[in-house]
């Protein structure tokens, strides 16, 4: 039986026998696929997750979302689940991201919403409970940026010295992430996997929780992949979470200079691997549309190597690949 066929059978003994109409709804950057369950007026519609086994494991989907529900933040309910065969029955949170819903007269609403979230999500962190995002993890991610964007994406063969350059960045990088207060991290928190519904958002896509630095969710959140917005306006926000996880009692620095450099770097490891993910997801997988995501991660890593001295080397390499303008930014 086809993958298709087996749903479809499965589904029928969840929902015993009742009639329902099945429509695909997305895919995402990996095997999983999701469809929608009409079963006719009055049910609400439901959401099939179909991850094959071969290729993904529902599992950790499944610990993350009680994790979650737990701290009090909004995620699908599992009515059911064969993780054998990959198929979770998922309640439905709707179609509408934040991503298609931001604009300037409902952004400081949205972004209170997710940053509250994030809080409670973080104020429930506990070792033990989630994979660690150490040294090693963050590395493989950090030679994601050399493996797919500068050999696949750019043919670039670096020498001896852009290499060194490139191996000093990522020591520095990762010493400072390691060093961080250690949290519950979400690990793709931005506005795709956001969603408009009550209570709001939504959460989507949290599988991959680790236990690592606490600024990764925030910078993933705020130097989002799919959509910008000022420095100005960003500082705000770094300014109100910060103020927020001070007073929840959270271990974030006491000095906010110290926080946002922080939170800078903690995005230059984020964005190296975004650029290498991405380009791994067009030579991969033939997902070619994140390429025309890129350029704005680029902009970001771009603006943080030229605010600190250490990783000055780091953007004269950048520049060397794909040069673009300078560009004014702030620091602290």
């Amino acid at each position: 039986m086809d993958r298709a066929g087996e749903m479809q059978r499965w589904l029928e003994t969840m929902l015993e026998g009742r009639g329902f109409s099945i429509e695909s709804i997305s895919d995402d950057a990996s095997f999983r696929r999701y469809f929608r369950i009409r079963r006719g007026d009055p049910q609400p519609p439901l959401i099939v997750m179909d991850a094959p086994p071969d290729k993904e494991n529902c599992r950790p989907f499944v610990h993350v979302a009680r994790l979650f529900t737990d701290a009090g933040v909004h995620v699908p309910t599992i009515h059911a689940q064969d993780l054998d065969r990959g198929f979770l029955l998922l309640s439905d949170l709707g179609d509408t991201t934040y991503l298609s819903a931001l604009d300037a007269n409902n952004a400081g609403r949205l972004y209170g919403d997710a940053l509250d979230s994030l809080l409670r999500i973080q104020l429930a962190s506990r070792p033990g409970c989630l994979p660690a995002y150490d040294r090693g993890l963050l590395e493989r991610e950090l030679r994601l940026f050399p493996e797919w964007y500068v050999t696949r994406q750019l043919k670039c063969a670096l020498d001896e010295s852009q290499n060194a350059v490139l191996g000093k960045a990522f020591a520095l990088l990762l010493e400072n992430n390691l060093a961080q207060p250690r949290v519950f991290v979400h690990r793709d928190y931005h506005s795709r996997n956001l969603m408009m519904c009550e209570p709001c958002p939504g959460i989507l896509d949290f599988q991959d929780a680790v236990y690592g630095p606490i600024t990764y969710d925030l910078v993933s959140l705020l130097r989002d992949a799919y959509i910008s917005w000022s420095e100005e306006q960003v500082i705000d926000w770094v300014i109100r979470y910060w103020e927020m996880a001070r007073k929840a009692g959270l271990p974030v620095s006491g000095d906010f200079a110290g926080f946002y450099r922080d939170f800078e770097w903690m995005g230059a490891q984020r964005q190296l691997k975004v650029l290498g993910i991405f380009a791994r997801l067009f030579h991969r997988d033939g997902k070619a549309a994140y390429l025309e995501d890129q350029p704005l991660v680029m902009r970001y890593l771009r603006r943080t190597c030229e605010r600190y001295s250490e990783l000055a080397p780091l953007a004269h390499l950048l520049d060397g690949l794909r040069p673009l303008g300078k560009r004014v930014g702030y620091t602290f």
